[in-house]
């Protein structure tokens, strides 16, 4: 019996089912190079036209539902690719940028800048509490759609530390 999805994302996978919309970012996760990069620039992209049109209190609920969309979708899309965390699932970068990008607010384009590539450093490299956090909810179900995002929160609140602690230095 042959397995209702692929074992890899495509167009007609995205579109298959809402939640694989949701957690390949629109499409962005289906760059066929760095999609955890090019969901994050999406997710930055996203994030200034929202907090154009948006109160501040308006974006923090939106980030909460968001996370709770993405928790539900990244659990679904992990399950039908039968991969706990693959790749081309980028709404874990998505809601983190705009976490770190709400928390700064009012940045300019230089401090928001830095942030993603501060980011961009704590996911992919993963070091210390990223490479922890990466390994404590892995799976599937529910913790495993929990684990995809929480080492991107964590690598969010890094990114955070070391621009606070920028910010007390200088």
């Amino acid at each position: 019996m042959s397995a209702p999805f692929p074992q890899r994302a495509d167009l007609k996978f995205m579109l298959s089912h809402p939640a694989h919309c949701v957690a390949l970012g629109w499409g962005s996760g289906l760059s066929p190079k760095a999609p955890g990069t090019a969901g994050t620039l999406w997710g930055w992209m996203a994030w200034l036209v929202l907090q154009s049109h948006l109160s501040v209190a308006t974006q923090g609920g939106l980030i909460v539902a968001s996370l709770l969309l993405g928790w539900w979708a990244c659990t679904v899309t992990a399950k039908h690719l039968g991969v706990s965390d693959p790749g081309c699932i980028v709404w874990d970068e998505i809601v983190a940028i705009w976490l770190i990008l709400w928390l700064l607010l009012p940045a300019g384009f230089w401090a928001q800048t830095t942030a993603v590539a501060l980011f961009r450093y704590f996911d992919a490299a993963k070091p210390g509490p990223v490479a922890w956090a990466d390994q404590l909810f892995k799976g599937f179900g529910w913790r495993g759609g929990w684990g995809i995002l929480w080492d991107d929160l964590v690598a969010a609140f890094c990114t955070l530390l070391v621009i606070a602690l920028w910010r007390c230095i200088g």
